[in-house]
């Protein structure tokens, strides 16, 4: 018997890629009925495998094409011609989607070891998910639905806050908001809350159409509710929402009461009298360590950082510099955020970020690099499935390769400030699991009761609010007190049910953290090799490979967190 993750590898080639040279044709409603047309032809005539080659290729064709056109748009949502390719994008997809669909279930209507001799068998089982989430009837719905999002994008995008005398977007309000000086923290959230004030009905209407539009499609495909589609479209096979359910209350119990402890040291070493929601941001007394310098130092610097750490990173890393493939500055019409996209027929990634001069600038050279190097070291797996793992894989090689960082950070903050950042790093990633919890337990009520009211819903986030963050305070400012935080965070807009993925790989890449300390190049070997592996296999099977245990493990959470926890003793 063969290795669970060895097979038939396809072969793109990127030796002096530019991003400039990626190119993909505009796919229409008659070219792709043409492609399908000639694939099922292939497979009427017995030829399975050159079948399946051709719709690899036009898999990794078309999806380039589309993330050019979303990374356009991204980069300026004001810019007229991106939007309408855009629009165009949304309303072909659920064509694409259709044809796709049609497809898996004709191969998986087929020899089921004969297709898995070419694919591997996990593809087969990604399909049997797959092929439940679409039907023809629900077209219009997901031309709809991505067009919802793009909106909010936009929304979001538009926003003009004044801070201390300056204009900014919301990318460039996070150096204020972690200021050392309190009223500018303050004034910072109060600027934030009062744009979403101001706009709090368009983005209670176009959630409002979201979730209405989401349940629909799930009663037309046989679903009760949302939350079982959700699952589905999010690729999840080895786990369900009761584990998940369990997995948020190990977080209620062994973290949410330790994080109530670190705010509760950081009122009483400041002083004050409460702790309101603008001091959380302000994680270090003395300041946030920033970068040491700006883009073009952090991209000369990060060079060294990763020839420090593997040399497969350090020359990944080079290709990506010299190819043109990050876009990391902050501008008036980019979309906020920060991601990475792919070019399949190119085998490159891209990386997407908004530079504001806060520590958050150096994670975008460890969070996004790990998708990026994830997906350059699967470039050459078997099929287009395998690409990308799903997203609570994807998330572990981006945290993981955050505190694979720690022993080079100097190089980014300097040797000054080292050894706060890594302690600042730790205490937002403990911090960050009660907020991740509560994002995943929020969309679990709400396509639950998918009839609530928008006042109902900002209720539902803040009892849930209440449980996981118990420490919260936003005083006056009214927006955010009356339970509209959620509106700020684009994955219940756009990507249903993608945040507890954040979490449960938070859970591994404290593991890698605790392995590294032990022995960094074994761990490091761990990490290049797991990045390889791209999507071959569901998440608890990723894990195991890489000698993790499942964060559904009984115990794998609260291990980490003490050992977090010993640290900042």
């Amino acid at each position: 018997m063969g290795h669970p993750f060895a097979h038939t590898r396809q072969t793109v080639d990127t030796p002096g890629m530019k991003f400039s040279d990626i190119t993909a044709p505009t796919p229409t409603t008659e070219s792709l009925a043409a492609a399908y047309a000639q694939i099922n032809a292939e497979l009427d005539a017995g030829a399975l495998k050159t079948a399946i080659a051709a719709w690899d290729t036009l898999r990794r064709s078309v999806e380039t094409w589309s993330a050019l056109v979303h990374l356009r748009f991204e980069q300026d949502t004001a810019n007229a011609e991106a939007k309408a390719a855009r629009d165009y994008a949304d309303e072909l997809n659920p064509v694409a989607t259709s044809h796709e669909i049609a497809l898996k279930r004709r191969l998986l209507a087929l020899d089921r070891q004969a297709v898995a001799a070419i694919t591997g068998n996990h593809a087969l089982r990604l399909w049997e998910t797959d092929v439940t989430t679409f039907e023809p009837v629900i077209q219009g719905d997901l031309e709809q639905e991505a067009k919802l999002t793009a909106k909010y994008t936009e929304l979001l995008s538009s926003a003009k806050i004044p801070v201390a005398g300056e204009i900014v977007n919301l990318s460039g309000l996070a150096p204020f908001a972690q200021s050392l000086d309190r009223p500018t923290r303050e004034a910072a959230m109060r600027g934030l809350w009062g744009f979403f004030a101001a706009n709090g009905a368009a983005f209670d209407d176009i959630f409002d159409e979201l979730v209405k539009r989401r349940h629909g499609m799930a009663q037309k495909l046989g679903f009760e509710t949302y939350i079982e589609l959700g699952y589905r479209r999010m690729r999840r096979v080895d786990y369900g929402a009761t584990d998940v359910a369990r997995y948020r209350d190990q977080i209620h119990t062994h973290v949410t009461p330790l994080v109530g402890k670190i705010m509760e040291a950081r009122r009483k070493a400041h002083g004050w009298e409460k702790l309101y929601a603008w001091d959380e941001a302000l994680t270090d007394p003395l300041g946030n360590p920033k970068p040491a310098g700006g883009e073009t130092y952090l991209t000369a610097q990060a060079q060294k950082m990763f020839a420090n750490m593997a040399p497969e990173l350090a020359d990944f890393f080079e290709t990506m510099t010299q190819g043109g493939f990050l876009d990391l500055d902050n501008r008036p019409t980019k979309a906020p955020g920060g991601f990475c996209t792919s070019f399949a027929n190119a085998g490159m990634p891209y990386i997407f970020a908004n530079f504001n001069g806060t520590h958050h600038d150096i994670d975008v050279f460890t969070h996004e690099m790990g998708h990026a190097f994830q997906n350059f070291r699967s470039k050459n797996l078997p099929g287009f499935d395998y690409l990308w793992p799903t997203m609570e894989s994807a998330e572990i090689h981006s945290m993981s390769l955050e505190v694979l960082a720690f022993p080079q950070i100097a190089l980014m903050v300097g040797d000054a400030a080292a050894d706060r950042y890594r302690r600042m790093h730790l205490i937002e990633s403990l911090a960050f699991l009660p907020y991740g919890v509560c994002v995943d337990h929020f969309q679990h009520e709400i396509y639950a009761n998918p009839q609530a009211t928008p006042a109902q819903r900002h209720e539902i986030w803040k009892r849930l609010e209440r449980k996981y963050l118990p420490w919260r305070d936003f005083g006056d400012v009214e927006y955010a007190a009356k339970g509209g935080y959620w509106q700020k965070q684009m994955h219940i807009y756009g990507s249903p049910f993608y945040y507890i993925d954040y979490t449960l790989a938070l859970c591994c890449a404290l593991q890698f953290w605790v392995k590294s300390r032990q022995n960094y190049a074994a761990a490091m070997r761990d990490y290049v090799v797991l990045c390889g592996r791209g999507g071959q296999a569901p998440f608890q099977a990723l894990v195991a490979s890489a000698g993790l245990i499942s964060p559904f493990a009984p115990g794998a959470l609260e291990a980490v967190v003490a050992d977090a926890e010993a640290v900042l003793a």
